[in-house]
């Protein structure tokens, strides 16, 4: 009997509880370091004001003290509502279907942990002040290049779509080809038996 026949009938594994805790652990830690370093920008920036955090990098990367009432890159102002409304359902989502995700799955786990860190830490500063704090500012003067302010939820949201998008493309592009391999050793392998009848 074919081995692989036997490991199809078998019920798939469930995720482990440590495949369960690594969203919530990359959530919780880039949610953190998200929410200390606005806070320490907002301590030691005035608002409009640049610092540059390592001499040489500057201007390429600077710290800008902006307030952002849009989404992510200071896109669509003053839309602070709709934005919060935004943040919860893509939470929820996140939440919803985080549990329901494969086992060894763990490359989505991370972004969407990401995913859930960067809705939840610019909604935290939403519901707090009615703003975002932004202040990661890159630019390459040399060619025009100048990026929207950000902060680090927004550099975590960005992170785990582009995962999320690169693992679903990798797949589509293997998963298939493994199908079709099997259909077509099927007709042979049928063959082979009218063969040997």
């Amino acid at each position: 009997m074919n081995s692989s026949n036997v490991n199809q009938g078998l019920p798939a594994r469930k995720p482990s509880l440590g495949e369960h805790l690594l969203l919530v652990f990359v959530a919780a830690a880039a949610m953190i370091i998200d929410q200390l370093s606005k806070r320490w920008v907002e301590a030691t920036i005035p608002l409009g004001e640049s610092v540059a955090p390592v001499p040489f990098v500057s201007p390429y990367l600077t710290l800008t003290n902006t307030q952002n009432t849009g989404a992510a890159f200071s896109i669509f102002q003053n839309g602070g509502l709709f934005f919060i409304v935004v943040a919860i359902i893509v939470s929820a989502l996140i939440i919803y279907y985080a549990p329901r995700l494969p086992a060894g799955d763990w490359i989505s786990r991370v972004a969407m942990g990401l995913q859930l860190a960067g809705a939840m830490g610019n909604l935290i500063d939403r519901l707090r002040q009615g703003y975002v704090t932004d202040f990661i500012h890159l630019q390459i003067p040399q060619i025009g290049f100048d990026w929207p302010v950000s902060n680090v939820a927004d550099i975590c949201i960005v992170s785990g779509v582009i995962i999320l998008i690169a693992i679903t493309l990798w797949r589509e592009r293997h998963e298939p080809s493994s199908g079709r391999n099997e259909s077509s050793k099927a007709p042979a392998d049928s063959q082979e038996e009218s063969q040997q009848a």
